[in-house]
């Protein structure tokens, strides 16, 4: 991850199984401003490939996954 700037939302599902974490980000994304960025933290690797997925189809972008000992970062901004 290279100058990522400061989320603006922070949302920990660490723990949590699919669809839980990515049904935490929908949540966020729907009360956040375009421009808000949101970094989901989660525990469950399907994330790493739902929430790209979800992304693109909702037309928001995915800023980065970062792996972090035994979660993932996953950074996003919304449009």
């Amino acid at each position: 991850m290279t100058d990522m700037p400061d989320p603006d939302v922070e949302i920990d599902s660490r723990g949590a199984t699919c669809p839980g974490p990515l049904m935490d980000l929908i949540g966020k994304v729907k009360e956040s401003d375009p421009g808000t960025i949101i970094k989901l933290q989660t525990s469950d690797s399907g994330s790493k490939n739902d929430v790209p997925e979800w992304l693109d189809e909702a037309g928001h972008e995915l800023l980065d996954i970062v792996e972090v000992g035994d979660h993932w970062d996953i950074y996003v901004e919304t449009t």
